[in-house]
């Protein structure tokens, strides 16, 4: 609104040429608007900048919602809203279920994420992918689009041949094979020790591959018997970490074996691609490494196998024509940039990728350790997933036990995994997708500074009050303390920020506002009474802490972070 009314004065004090001019409005979602539009039209104009704000001044008409303007600085006009147009607006955000958050056009959105392997171990690796890929996922679907989730696992090719022959040796009912469940590197590593050492499994290994691709019965449903043991080992991983992702979005390599062979005729008789060193290879204008030698997209290789570049044509030519896709993301390592961008410029060259359909690579940074080096255990081995999550909750479960002894045992073990794992998502997802962050523990589930704990204590806060207040009824909003009025301007970000973190996908926003949030609903309760207060202040701060818990558990809940109701 404010946009709009600023283009008007623009086209009042200039002309309607300028009226559609970005006044560049920059809110804080902790204090008062401020507007740079004088020193952008300064030089269009060729008038002193904070005399173009001055004439803006002259001919805008916000007198109902904000106070007198003030020009500051070079040229800014600083915009503080009325009392009681924040009164109406956050009264109007406590009878709205969707809290300011606007309903979007419909786009069928596939987002591509987590991705494990099947018969290996989830490493902290999969943590940013993950947790990422879920909270845009939830956001999009809060948005009004239509999310496909595209887990897409590593479940075919050579490797297969060899775990296939261990589970033959070891038996479907055996210990060793719910190993896949419990620990799948041991599983792993036992195979590929008895392929090293032992010649005559190595060729019952290499001729299983064989039959699995050519799709032989028996040796499909040992192939299905691993890939049933793996899921139940990811299911058990994303329920602990409170993720959306279920069997029915699996969408691994497997998938589109049938395809691959099609794919590659087809570029070939386009002349798309073409054979190098026995390999069929896509080279495109523009990719070249060292000493200017072009680098190629291997779609064959020259044994006749096939790779990622395959596989990952395949599924982008699925999910623009099956799935019908207006926009497609890849929330993957920001290592895999170069590949991802051959494979979208292939597939806009065979056609299968339009113009009109919008690829992003939500470039994902890695997870540190104390050294600044990828985190790891201390034999050097990638940290297991599940370790890192059981080692957050056992960690909660101290922090819980020494803030709150007073909550029952069985309580507080309840709490524990909200604390713990919202501790890990929330330090993840505060941090922008593609940079690096050094993994703390201690600092992650502290109570205070800006952790995911620290917010859920917010909302258990706003519940304690609420609990206390009994059938107390909210009320009208009247806005009469600065703390009040920070409150409320803070309140009125957040379909802002949620339409932003949409846009743009990136998460991390959407935790900066929520701390801002929490900071500023601390100041007012530290400074407004609400349960003491006569009552009809009283009625009207009940209603700002019941919509500032309703955005607090939902904005949240978007990062998939649960809310516990006490702490």
């Amino acid at each position: 609104m404010l946009t709009q009314r600023l283009q008007a004065a623009l086209g009042r004090a200039f002309g309607e040429e300028y009226a559609e001019t970005d006044p560049l409005i920059r809110p804080s979602h902790y204090a008062d608007h401020q507007a740079n539009v004088a020193m952008s039209l300064a030089k269009r104009l060729g008038r002193p900048p904070r005399d173009v704000a001055g004439a803006i001044v002259e001919h805008l008409d916000i007198d109902d919602v904000c106070e007198p303007v003030e020009v500051s600085g070079p040229g800014f006009l600083n915009l503080r809203l009325r009392d009681s147009w924040l009164d109406s607006e956050v009264a109007g955000l406590a009878g709205d279920e969707r809290l300011g958050v606007p309903v979007e056009e419909r786009q069928v959105v596939p987002i591509d994420y987590s991705a494990p392997n099947v018969a290996k171990e989830m490493h902290v690796g999969h943590l940013r992918t993950t947790v990422v890929g879920d909270a845009l996922a939830r956001t999009l679907e809060h948005l009004g689009h239509d999310v496909i989730r595209q887990n897409h696992v590593g479940d075919w090719g050579t490797p297969f041949g060899m775990l296939i022959e261990h589970l033959v040796d070891v038996g479907e009912d055996s210990a060793e094979a719910q190993q896949l469940v419990t620990d799948p590197n041991t599983f792993y590593a036992a195979a590929r020790a008895e392929f090293d050492s032992d010649p005559a499994f190595a060729d019952r290994a290499r001729s299983r591959v064989v039959r699995l691709q050519a799709g032989d019965p028996d040796t499909l449903r040992h192939w299905n018997e691993l890939v049933d043991l793996s899921k139940q080992y990811f299911n058990r991983i994303y329920s602990t970490l409170g993720v959306t992702l279920t069997d029915a979005d699996l969408a691994g390599e497997s998938t589109y074996n049938d395809e691959l062979a099609g794919i590659c005729d087809e570029l070939e008789a386009t002349g798309i691609a073409t054979v190098s060193d026995g390999a069929l290879c896509v080279f495109l204008d523009g990719y070249t490494g060292r000493e200017g030698k072009p680098v190629p997209l291997i779609i064959r290789k020259s044994d006749g196998g096939y790779g990622y570049g395959t596989t990952d044509l395949a599924t982008i030519r699925h999910r623009v024509r099956d799935l019908g896709a207006d926009r497609i993301l890849y929330v993957i390592g920001v290592t895999q940039s170069l590949h991802l961008n051959m494979v979208w410029d292939t597939a806009r060259k065979a056609g299968w990728l339009s113009d009109d359909v919008e690829v992003v690579h939500v470039q994902i940074g890695n997870v540190l350790g104390e050294d600044r080096k990828l985190l790891r255990t201390r034999s050097g081995a990638p940290l297991k997933l599940m370790s890192l999550l059981d080692d957050a909750v056992a960690k909660a479960r101290s922090v819980v036990d020494e803030a709150r002894p007073d909550l029952p045992d069985d309580v507080r073990a309840e709490i524990a995994p909200q604390v713990g794992i919202g501790a890990v998502k929330y330090a993840d997802l505060s941090v922008a997708h593609d940079s690096e962050y050094v993994f703390d523990l201690d600092r992650m589930v502290s109570l205070t500074g800006d952790t995911g704990p620290y917010l859920q204590y917010a909302a258990a806060r706003v519940r304690s009050i609420l609990r206390s207040a009994g059938d107390a009824t909210a009320g009208s909003v009247v806005i009469s303390e600065p703390a009040e009025h920070q409150l409320a301007l803070a309140l009125l970000g957040f379909g802002d920020v949620v339409v932003e973190v949409g846009r743009d996908l990136e998460p991390h926003r959407l935790c900066g506002y929520l701390f801002e949030l929490a900071q500023a609903f601390s100041s007012f309760y530290e400074t407004c009474p609400v349960l003491k207060a006569d009552d009809a202040t009283r009625s009207s701060r009940l209603t700002l802490c019941r919509v500032t818990l309703d955005v607090l558990v939902t904005g949240l809940g978007l990062l998939g972070i649960s809310s516990p109701e006490r702490m």
